[in-house]
């Protein structure tokens, strides 16, 4: 057995997550490879609502973007609470690729709708830093004025 995490290493501070394998095996792994692969590097959190999430993921910044591929939901029974990972989407429930958030604060509607995947074991200043930077007037003033970049995302295994 083995125990997966990445860091997200973000110009406001670093990040961990560990992963949900057993309730969300196809979107852990889909998240592990590209971030071993080097697609989040150089992404930027471009929508931020502080007491709700923060999203990333997307190659061109604007939340349009993908890998060039889409991963089925796996829904499960974890609540969407502060810390949590999960996949975004468009409409169609099986349109996941890259985009994912991190739950600022507890989002229960979105429980059964996007599949949470994993948690954060550490970063909690990071993620109230990202939530809480200020954004740019219009649209719903998710666009952060200036975005935090993922320098690095880093995948780390150990034996449990």
């Amino acid at each position: 057995m083995s125990n997966t995490q990445v860091t997200l290493k973000t110009t406001a501070g670093d990040m961990t997550v560990e992963f949900f394998e057993d309730k969300a095996p196809n979107h852990v792994a889909n998240f592990v490879k590209l971030a071993s692969e080097g697609f989040y590097n150089g992404t930027v959190f471009h929508r931020t609502i502080p007491g709700f999430m923060i999203q990333g993921g997307c190659p061109d910044g604007t939340g349009m973007g993908g890998p060039g591929w889409n991963v089925d939901a796996e829904f499960n029974d974890t609540p969407h609470t502060r810390g949590v990972l999960s996949m975004a989407r468009a409409q169609d429930p099986n349109s996941a690729g890259s985009q994912f958030f991190v739950c600022h604060g507890d989002a229960n509607f979105l429980d059964g709708q996007y599949t949470a995947f994993g948690r954060l074991v550490s970063g909690e200043d990071t993620l109230d830093a990202i939530a809480n930077a200020p954004t740019k007037p219009g649209g719903e003033g998710s666009s952060p004025v200036e975005p935090v970049k993922i320098e690095s995302a880093e995948v780390t295994t150990t034996e449990a």
